[in-house]
Parts: C-alpha cells; structure tokens; sequence
C-alpha cells in the first residue's frame, strides 16, 4: 500500500494551481475540466485547439507521471463499475453545473458562493461513501 508523501501533494497541488492561474490569465478561462472536456465535444469550432491542448496535456502528464514515478496503480473494481462511476461522475457535474477542478479550485479561489457550497457537498458525499463502504458494508 503507498503512503502519503506531503512532497509530492504538495507539489502537485501547486501545478494545478498554476496551470488554472496561466488559463486565467493568458486565456481568460476557468479550468473546468468537465465543462472544457463538454466543449470539446460539442465541437466548439473557436475554442477546439485550446480545448484539445489542455484534454491532451492532462492526459499526457498522467502517463508521464507514471512513467517517471515507481507508483503502482490498483484498481480493484471491474470495469462494469469504473464505467458506471465515470458515468455518474459525469452526471453529477452537469448537475452540479461544474466539477471538482472548476468548483473546488477556480470558484473557491474566486469566493464563489456556489462553488464554495459544491465543494462542500463533494466532501460531505465523498466522506458519507467511504463511511459507508468501510463500516457499514464491510468494504
């Protein structure tokens, strides 16, 4: 099992920081990954190349990361439920009108009251599942 490495939080924590402070800036955009992704897909023709670049670079420093690090990734659910998680994932945030990079990093960063309050109920859900999963259902 991998431990916490303050380190590498910390430092991860500050690129993604940083790289929603360069969209900002230089672009004048939230970094909302789901609503960024949803742009893409409804094919946007003014905002796709920016669009593609940054769905391109998350995916490309995942696969970097891997491959500079000896972190091994586990995952323990077949596929059926890792689609199924990504699906709500993906209803939740068009409900939530946004998702946890927008919310929880932009919009708190900004003092959104909206965000401030998703944010909230992301931690308070995220919580509740692993409780549940752990000490109720015996996961």
């Amino acid at each position: 099992m991998q431990t916490f490495d303050p380190l590498s939080a910390l430092i991860g924590g500050a690129l993604i920081g940083l790289g929603a402070a360069l969209l900002v800036v230089f672009n004048g955009r939230v970094a909302g990954v789901s609503g960024i992704l949803g742009g893409l897909l409804d094919g946007e023709r003014a905002n796709l190349a920016w669009r593609a670049a940054f769905v391109i670079g998350l995916a490309a420093a995942a696969l970097l990361s891997l491959n500079l690090t000896a972190a091994t990734v586990e995952i323990a659910a077949g596929w059926p439920l890792i689609v199924a998680g990504g699906l709500l994932v993906g209803a939740g945030s068009r409900l939530g009108s946004g998702c946890t990079s927008g919310h929880g990093v932009c919009g708190m960063a900004r003092g959104s009251g909206r965000s401030i309050t998703a944010t909230l109920v992301y931690f308070s859900v995220a919580a509740a599942t692993v409780f549940a999963t752990r000490h109720l259902m015996g996961g």
